[in-house]
């Protein structure tokens, strides 16, 4: 990509960039397109009311560390989009993104962290005997994956913005990230679904406990949330391993629908899939307190 418009010696990309609508037409900025303005607010808006529904359940429930993981992404994701709504202004603002790529890319990671911590809450009160491993390391395990990809996916995006795409080492630095937070999803699936069967088997030996509908609503939501933020993943890999000059980058509609449709809803999914109900008001991970709904109930004769 070009950052010079040779003819006016107009800056079209980085710190120093100059151009503007009224001097450059959005084509020559890194997405080739104006972001909608009415997409972006509306974005910013749901998610921000997402977070003060987080933070309302979570004070309800005190789920701290459930609550704090959701926030983070909420907050980052909110700023992302102002970001976006910086370069609907002018598609050139190199502030603007900044904060919009390096903010979108890596705000899911919260919500996965998030999703990590139920599994071992999951375990505990369905049964750890049915388990490979003991909780602990459910989340021992995948919260540093985590980190990790947060952490890839962060640096990834601050190089490749100084080059506007055009360091190959910074966008494999962000797909590296990306790859491992779907691989470290794969195998979060894989070992939930183990457990399922394990549990399941259970009910041919007459161990298993009959779960409440609640429960089950809690699980589905889980599920698709999981799987919305899968499918996101897996479209930002395709969108970045060609840099800022691929196909898919200068897409809008593409962006809106795997990248901003899928983890707002994914986040609304959390809401409705939020533990405390089902777990109780403490938000410990080696034991459950308080008087939660009755998510599970005891096999009649």
């Amino acid at each position: 990509m070009v950052n010079y418009l040779p003819a006016d010696d107009y800056v079209i990309y980085g710190p120093d960039a100059n151009c503007t609508l009224a001097i450059c037409p959005a084509s020559y900025s890194v997405y080739q397109y104006r972001p909608t303005l009415g997409g972006n607010i509306a974005f910013l808006v749901l998610f921000a009311l997402a977070l003060l529904l987080h933070l309302v359940l979570g004070i309800k429930w005190r789920t701290w560390a459930f609550t704090f993981a959701i926030s983070c992404g909420c907050i980052v994701e909110v700023i992302g989009y102002g970001g976006r709504i910086m370069l609907w202004q002018n598609p050139f603002s190199f502030s603007g993104f900044l904060m919009q790529i390096i903010c979108i890319t890596f705000g899911p990671t919260f919500y996965t962290a998030a999703i990590y911590l139920t599994l071992s809450k999951i375990i505990i009160y369905l049964g750890p005997q049915y388990a490979r491993f003991s909780p602990k390391f459910y989340y021992w395990f995948f919260i540093p994956c985590d980190i990790l990809s947060l952490v890839l996916q962060a640096i990834g995006g601050a190089l490749s913005s100084d080059s506007s795409g055009s360091n190959k080492t910074a966008v494999d630095v962000s797909v590296a990230g990306l790859s491992f937070q779907v691989f470290t999803l794969c195998i979060f699936i894989g070992l939930a679904l183990e457990y399922a069967v394990r549990y399941r088997r259970a009910a041919h030996a007459g161990e298993q406990r009959n779960v409440s509908p609640r429960f089950k609503i809690f699980v589905l939501f889980l599920s698709v949330a999981i799987l919305l933020i899968f499918i996101r993943c897996v479209y930002r890999i395709d969108e970045l391993s060609d840099g800022y000059g691929g196909p898919l980058i200068h897409d809008q509609g593409l962006f809106i629908g795997l990248e901003g449709v899928m983890v707002l809803v994914s986040v609304y999914c959390l809401a409705v899939a939020y533990p405390g109900p089902v777990f109780g008001t403490a938000d410990k991970t080696h034991g459950i307190t308080g008087e939660p709904e009755a998510a599970i109930t005891e096999e009649k004769n």
